[in-house]
């Protein structure tokens, strides 16, 4: 459990640096250049996602509460959206018309989906963890950025192609589900 809380905090803390540390992250810039400074934030970044795999790995599943039946369904409905939201952030999309951080969003519904059909203690520390830094992510990228812009409209076509493109990423990661996670998502057979 030790390596999974150090991971999901060096990642909430890597992230939300840019977001409400931006004289720290000027002053490091500045000592270290940019191009090592982004090279450190990765490094960052994947030694946080190394710890949590490692993490989740290492702690065994104690059960805190046993999520009722139809959650498992509800998580199955979620998740393509919210995996749509995800990419929308970086794809030619509308959704930005309505959802001014489209990606944050998407990591909130993944994890307010996990937490529904998971009552594990690793899974509240892993997606309970990662909902919070998504939810303060919005808040100080609210703060820091203020009013809001609507990018221009893009068109129902791409649109469209960006949430088929969701879908299908949806649809790889239910099949890789058993080796990222280590459980499918499906039983099949």
């Amino acid at each position: 459990m030790p390596l999974l809380v150090a991971g999901v905090l060096l990642w909430a803390a890597t992230h939300l640096l840019s977001s409400i540390g931006r004289d720290a992250r000027a002053g490091l810039v500045a000592r270290i250049g940019l191009n090592p400074y982004k090279g450190l934030y990765s490094l960052m970044l994947v030694l946080s996602l190394v710890l949590i795999v490692m993490g989740w790995r290492s702690t065994p599943p104690t059960s805190v509460w046993l999520p009722p039946e139809g959650m498992r369904h509800l998580t199955m409905t979620l998740m393509p959206v919210a995996v749509i939201l995800f990419l929308s952030a970086r794809a030619p999309t509308d959704i930005k018309q309505f959802i001014r951080h489209p990606q944050l969003t998407g990591v909130k519904l993944w994890a307010v989906a996990h937490l529904l059909s998971n009552g594990e203690l690793r899974s509240i520390v892993l997606f309970g963890g990662l909902l919070a830094w998504a939810v303060l992510e919005v808040i100080f990228i609210n703060r820091r950025d203020g009013a809001r812009v609507k990018p221009p409209r893009v068109g129902m076509t791409k649109t469209l192609i960006s949430a088929l493109i969701g879908l299908l990423v949806a649809g790889v990661l239910i099949f890789a589900h058993p080796w990222i996670a280590g459980r499918p998502v499906m039983a099949l057979g």
